[in-house]
């Protein structure tokens, strides 16, 4: 069975799982770029609750498709996650463990949005210890043609920040934050939640 995804910048725990426990994965690379989706944002936990960290991009107009989306320069925003997530996640258990692996995405030079979210799915199945399949569509696969007898299953809309689509293959599981007694455990942030606070043992939350 293969899952259709999303392009993720850090994407949520429920899309590592996919790639996690799926035969193939199919990453979109042929839709229209959607404004307000886990593509150019990721949900980490800070002492103030779920914070949100958005890449800026530049709206494609020569070049409709998302491979086109570009990176935007603005407000100097690289170095504003980074600082965020140092903030954040700098008593994890795991944070200084990973810190030199993950620095380069927030120094780096990055054009396109693909790009720089496939580098990252890249370096995040490398620390996770995952070997997915990956390919990538040649042509946009409208929802409706990923039925119960296809073996094409699409979670392009299930795993969304803002409205997701029921998704009974995903049930989170409980690990520790650095913030439960604060506020709560909390669901599905980005995957690096998880491997700042469980290093190793993530793959067991997948």
């Amino acid at each position: 069975m293969k899952a259709l995804l999303s392009s993720t910048y850090f994407g949520p725990i429920q899309w590592y799982q996919k790639l996690y426990r799926y035969d193939e994965v199919l990453v979109e690379h042929c839709d229209s770029y959607q404004k307000q989706t886990y593509r150019n944002r990721c949900l980490i936990a800070t002492t103030n609750g779920v914070q949100a960290l958005t890449v800026p991009v530049e709206a494609p107009s020569n070049l409709p498709r998302e491979k086109g989306v570009r990176i935007s320069d603005h407000g100097n925003w690289p170095h504003q996650h980074w600082q965020a997530l140092c903030s954040a996640y700098g008593d994890s258990p795991f944070f200084q463990y990973y810190e030199d692996d993950l620095r380069p995405f927030f120094t780096g030079k990055w054009e396109l949005l693909y790009d720089f979210n496939e580098a990252i799915r890249c370096k995040m199945c490398e620390l996770l210890d995952i070997h997915p399949k990956v390919s990538f569509t040649t042509d946009f696969l409208p929802t409706q043609q990923t039925d119960s007898l296809s073996p094409v299953k699409d979670f392009r809309e299930a795993i969304h920040p803002k409205h997701p689509l029921p998704d009974a293959d995903f049930q989170p599981r409980r690990y520790y934050q650095v913030y439960e007694r604060k506020h709560g455990f909390l669901p599905n942030l980005s995957i690096l939640d998880l491997l700042f606070n469980m290093g190793p043992e993530s793959i067991f939350f997948l």
